[in-house]
């Protein structure tokens, strides 16, 4: 669960600045906990290697939408969180899937997988963003239906040409 209060830019290892947003890394030296979406801030230069290493990916990416990560992540959630994840991972860069198309691949309810994108705690790195309402609605964004996290990700649907 997110916290209520918008962590300080100082309670990351390593903060990215990209086109109207910033992307804030929580890591140890083995492996990333979570990246989390924040407002416009100045970056936070990296604190350790795998911080480093987050934040040039994470750039190489907002340069160029087919860069593929390549990133330990500490293994999180639930066993069925983890399938979403999966299933969400597994999308091409210039495609999407319905919060149905991924529930009928898990023999599960949309609402369920809905729940699980928006507990992720590695966006851009596990795409949510390409997980779309039933007719292509956008749907919600990390637990958001609506203001600045539904901008990030049109400008992420945009960046890959969606």
């Amino acid at each position: 669960m997110r916290p209520l209060a918008e962590p300080a830019a100082t309670d990351y290892q390593a903060v990215v600045a990209a086109a109207g947003f910033s992307l804030g890394v929580r890591c140890d030296e083995d492996e990333i906990h979570r990246i989390d979406f924040l407002p416009p801030t100045a970056e936070v230069a990296p604190r350790n290697a795998l911080a480093a290493e987050a934040a040039r990916q994470i750039g190489a990416y907002l340069a160029d939408a087919e860069f593929a990560f390549s990133l330990p992540l500490r293994p999180s959630g639930t066993p069925f969180q983890r399938r979403v994840w999966q299933q969400i991972a597994a999308i091409p860069t210039h495609q999407t899937r319905s919060y149905g198309d991924i529930a009928r691949a898990l023999h599960n309810a949309p609402r369920a997988v809905g729940q699980a994108c928006g507990a992720n705690p590695f966006p851009v790195v596990v795409p949510c963003h390409r997980v779309l309402a039933a007719a292509g609605g956008l749907g919600g964004f990390a637990r958001h239906r609506a203001g600045f996290l539904l901008d990030v990700k049109r400008w992420l649907l945009a960046h890959e040409g969606r």
